[in-house]
């Protein structure tokens, strides 16, 4: 479905180069959902937005992204529109700002419709408030008639969701669906995407998330970031039971069931990294070797993969 290959992305800023994504390798296949974890900071983020290639003029990108035989980063921006919503739809991160306040909701959850597929005003209206009602914002007709500041945060994001899956996409990247939510609302979002996949079985689905807790509930597997690389990639009940990465076991450990566990040290800054292995200042195993020379992404068997000293020991 998705490849992504030797992906390197760097701004340019006053202060000068700085590179947030090196050397990002990794596979979404058919159907299946896949969680991107990791702390802020850590490039999970500019990643979803470099696949939509939704970045400020000052990113320069390198290496491909192929999606169906075709390479994301090379084509013109009239095709990108084409896959854009339709083939790929996108949940961005900031809710409060991601809907027009001009605008009604519905018109604008149907404009995906009619730009892709020619529905007519009162077709694409009409499967608006179909969409609100699967996802139980109600009153459906009314709430299709209102603007987004007559909605909670959580209707927002419904709204949203409901917007990304309208055309059908064949896969769908969510940036933070739950972030600001409480518990109750996680519960109601998580059962959304449950009821999102039993709509289309083979969607494929990028969930970029710091909760654990929901990645849990939905992925099939994990890819852990850390500094703007990838360190791990698992599937999920393997990463739950044993991660593999140093930076992933003390992750585990700071959830609240695990003891609430701090991780020593301070988070990479990735625009000055550490030399080496990018987590060996807090790293508890660390050694000569990890401060001096970067760990390449060791393939365990076809499920699992490190990037990490101790595998190559």
């Amino acid at each position: 479905m998705l490849s992504i290959r030797d992906l390197k992305v760097k701004f340019y800023t006053e202060e000068g180069e700085v590179t947030v994504i090196s050397d990002v390798n990794l596979d979404l296949f058919k159907g299946e959902t896949v969680a991107l974890i990791g702390e802020s900071g850590s490039g999970k983020s500019i990643l979803g937005h470099t696949i939509i290639r939704l970045l400020p003029k000052n990113a320069n990108v390198s290496g491909h992204i192929i999606y169906k035989g075709i390479d994301l980063l090379k084509i013109d921006s009239s095709l990108l529109r084409n896959i854009r919503g339709r083939e790929i739809a996108w949940i961005p991160q900031m809710v409060g700002s991601s809907l027009n306040p001009t605008v009604k909701i519905g018109v604008q959850i149907g404009e995906v419709l009619i730009d892709h597929y020619n529905y007519r005003n009162q077709r694409a209206w009409s499967s608006a408030i179909d969409l609100l009602k699967l996802f139980e914002v109600e009153p459906a007709e009314e709430v299709a008639k209102g603007y987004p500041h007559q909605l909670s945060g959580g209707m927002k994001q419904r709204v949203l969701i409901a917007s990304a899956i309208a055309a059908r996409p064949n896969l769908l990247i969510a940036d933070e669906p739950t972030k600001g939510l409480d518990t109750i609302k996680k519960t109601l979002i998580v059962n959304i995407f449950k009821k999102i996949k039993d709509l289309k079985p083979d969607l494929s689905i990028l969930l970029i998330t710091h909760d654990l807790k929901f990645a849990r509930e939905l992925a099939d597997r994990v890819i852990v970031m850390y500094c703007g690389k990838v360190i791990e990639i698992n599937d999920k009940n393997s990463f739950f039971e044993l991660p593999l990465h140093p930076y992933s076991k003390l992750l585990l450990k700071s959830l609240p069931s695990k003891g609430l566990y701090p991780i020593p040290g301070k988070p990479a800054n990735v625009a000055n990294p550490p030399s080496g292995c990018r987590f060996h200042p807090r790293c508890p195993y660390a050694s000569d070797i990890c401060e001096k020379s970067s760990p390449p992404l060791i393939k365990l068997d076809l499920n699992r993969c490190v990037a990490c000293w101790l595998y190559k020991r």
